[in-house]
């Protein structure tokens, strides 16, 4: 059986996995309020800052802005979505969101919401502090985030 072939049978879940900057407070947070509205169960959190994680190895994973912003992996392990379109996605999942995921495809609404969205990834270390230095992200030279 070939590597890969054994990583996806590895990798294989019935939840929606959430990839989230673990040393960010604001990103915890939000982990935290997610898991109070998954009544279902349906997301795995992942800390993308766990070097240790075999599913950061996965091939959509390697390479894709998972420090900028909170991805989402597919249970069938095909598709990841990153930034408002990951909440888009997860709002069809969560029984309380639900209601509201219709209007998150309205026209203007992906446009605004992304652009919110990366401001508060940008902003994210000012919007709640980080303490002990352990909310720190080394950009590399030149990267805007608001791309």
């Amino acid at each position: 059986m070939s590597s890969a072939t054994q990583m996806q049978q590895q990798t294989i879940c019935t939840k929606v996995r959430v990839f989230f900057d673990g040393q960010c407070a604001l990103c915890r947070k939000s982990v935290q309020l997610l898991k109070s509205v998954d009544w279902l169960k349906r997301l795995d959190f992942v800390d993308v800052r766990d070097t240790s994680q075999p599913l950061m190895q996965h091939p959509l994973l390697v390479g894709a802005p998972v420090l900028d912003q909170m991805h989402v992996l597919t249970p069938d392990n095909t598709r990841l979505y990153g930034g408002f379109a990951a909440f888009r996605w997860m709002a069809w999942r969560l029984p309380i969101f639900m209601p509201l995921a219709p209007f998150l495809y309205l026209p203007g609404v992906p446009w605004l919401g992304e652009r919110v969205y990366k401001w508060i990834a940008r902003n994210r270390f000012r919007l709640v502090p980080c303490h002990d230095g352990v909310c720190t992200i080394q950009r590399p030279e030149g990267k805007r985030w608001d791309n």
